[in-house]
């Protein structure tokens, strides 16, 4: 998170030509937010959360109304809602009173990180994959706080997988802390995660021991196609950030887990050539119909992750494995070889770019768009950008809305949504917004509210004027 304290915010760079043009949409302290392509604000879900909120067709959000309190539990939200283009709840899974063994209890729902509806395997616009959530059951990741000495003694804190039906009944659960035997940690990490399962002060201190962030499904592919069953459609994809792991799980008895990639990435060759994936967000198969179809699309954060032996950098074995940027990555999921893959330096065109100029240690995510370009979401400061195969950013947007609680624009994921998903409102003019020359990018001394330029490009007209134009600084 290392900006200046007055920097641009908005849409600072977009070629219409060269992008996948529509609406994003994302998550902020004031609610849900629609953006066109120039970073006009199209729609406001006021009050509404997101972790995340998914776009609908037809002006719908899902998401959720509140977040529960961190000392009772952890990144939780208490509930999930989907709204109309109103903000009016349509249906809502939540906390309700139970009856069970003839008792009487409060149930929470605890969802957290992600949720898919049916229709779509993966929760962004994906053609001829309409999601369907009317009607529907929902999968969704949630909490539960448990005893589990396979894992550490204490207050442990599980992520589940829970099927919702439309009535709100739980009809599935698969839980990650019964399939730790599965997982291939090494005895050193094993014994680091019994001392430290990564314990978090919330509710009094409890152990976030593989804190699962993504989940979706793998949908009809190439791979299941021709046989392979780990890959069956309805199999299932999640990223564990504390684990430096990448696992598909299947939803056929006994339930395993089909494919894993991590945590021990000196496993085989194929998993060394790859390098270390450290606190991944938003692991996914791209969907057929998408180019690179098949493959695996992740975004991998970087910072500090895992357990293993005591190093240098992490004397217990806690958070053993470190590298200070961040890097998205698409790669086959059989032989693991990279097939794309953005970092500061492809992006910067130059090795002498520092890599940590992308990087976000938290949030964030990555979407593959219809012509082949990736939305991308550098979470911790809020910025998204849209790139080409060649990894050049043809769109660049930097959220305005700092989160006056904690000082920060952070945004946990985007999603970019074709025009026709919006019927309330008809296709917004795109303007390009040509790169300006940080170089001659001036604040006017006069102290008011405007900027300067030397020469400012917008809607194909340039101007020149070496006396500096004084142009309103954008609100968006």
């Amino acid at each position: 998170m290392g900006y200046p304290s007055v920097y641009p915010t908005g849409s600072t760079i977009y070629d219409p030509d060269q992008c996948f043009n529509g609406y994003t949409c994302f998550r902020s302290h004031q609610g849900v937010v629609l953006v066109d392509m120039n970073g006009k604000v199209a729609h406001l879900w006021k009050g509404l959360e997101g972790f995340p909120a998914k776009p609908m067709p037809g002006g719908f959000v899902v998401g959720s109304t509140a977040r529960r309190n961190p000392k009772y539990g952890y990144l939780d939200m208490e509930d999930l809602v989907m709204v109309d283009w109103d903000g009016n709840v349509l249906w809502k899974y939540a906390k309700y009173d139970r009856v069970k063994d003839g008792r009487k209890q409060k149930w929470m729902a605890r969802v957290h990180h992600d949720f898919q509806v049916a229709g779509n395997p993966v929760g962004y616009y994906v053609p001829g994959m309409e999601p369907k959530p009317f009607g529907k059951p929902v999968l969704m990741l949630a909490h539960k706080n448990i005893e589990a000495p396979q894992i550490a003694p204490g207050n442990i804190l599980d992520d589940t997988i829970i099927n919702v039906s439309w009535e709100g009944e739980i009809t599935w659960e698969w839980r990650f802390s019964d399939h730790i035997e599965e997982m291939g940690f090494s005895e050193a990490a094993r014994n680091t995660m019994h001392r430290n399962p990564n314990i978090v002060p919330a509710g009094g201190g409890m152990g976030d021991w593989a804190h699962v962030n993504s989940l979706s499904k793998l949908g009809p592919n190439k791979w299941h196609t021709a046989g392979d069953e780990r890959f069956q459609k309805d199999n299932m994809i999640a990223s564990c950030r504390q684990t430096n792991a990448l696992l598909i799980i299947s939803r056929r008895k006994p339930h395993n887990i089909t494919w894993r990639v991590g945590p021990d990435y000196g496993e085989s060759e194929a998993l060394r050539k790859l390098g270390p994936i450290i606190g991944p967000h938003h692991v996914h198969m791209i969907p057929r119909g998408l180019p690179g179809e098949g493959n695996i699309l992740v975004f991998d954060n970087g910072g500090r992750g895992g357990y293993g032996d005591p190093n240098t950098g992490a004397l217990t074995g806690h958070n053993n494995v470190i590298r200070p940027y961040s890097r998205v990555i698409e790669f086959d999921p059989n032989t693991l070889e990279i097939v794309w893959e953005f970092n500061a330096q492809l992006a910067g065109g130059a090795p002498l770019v520092h890599d940590s100029r992308f990087y976000s240690i938290l949030v964030s995510s990555a979407q593959r768009l219809p012509n082949g370009n990736t939305l991308i979401t550098e979470g911790s400061d809020g910025r998204f950008i849209e790139v080409n195969q060649d990894c050049d950013i043809v769109w660049e947007y930097i959220s305005p809305y700092v989160d006056p609680k904690f000082n920060h624009n952070q945004v946990y994921r985007a999603y970019r949504i074709p025009y026709d998903w919006v019927p309330q409102l008809d296709p917004p003019e795109e303007v390009p917004i040509h790169r300006l020359d940080n170089s001659r990018f001036r604040v006017d001394d006069s102290g008011t509210n405007r900027t300067t330029v030397a020469t400012l490009k917008r809607g194909g007209k340039v101007n020149t004027d070496p006396s500096l134009c004084v142009i309103p600084t954008r609100s968006s």
